[in-house]
């Protein structure tokens, strides 16, 4: 895995968790560190998901960040309902 790999998945990563964050609501308690693990957990879920679904949003940045949000949506909707 190349340098430029990592660094993508660290982008989409953040991306990814803020929006998602901001999706789900609620105060913002985790740091952009956290936000980057939740993005790409949640690529890692909305992956397997779409796959699962049989959905194809399409290749490229765009349909990877819209796969990582979602992803990472349920992901923040799910430990949410965990806490409670």
């Amino acid at each position: 895995m190349s340098l430029q790999t990592v660094l993508v998945w660290i982008v989409i990563g953040a991306i990814a968790g803020v929006l998602a964050e901001s999706m789900v609501g609620g105060p913002r308690r985790t740091g952009l560190g956290t936000a980057i693990l939740i993005g790409i957990l949640g690529a890692f879920i909305g992956g397997w998901l779409f796959s699962a679904l049989g959905i194809a949003i399409g290749g490229g940045l765009i349909g990877a960040i819209i796969t990582a949000v979602i992803g990472a949506v349920v992901l923040l909707l799910v430990v949410r309902g965990v806490r409670r």
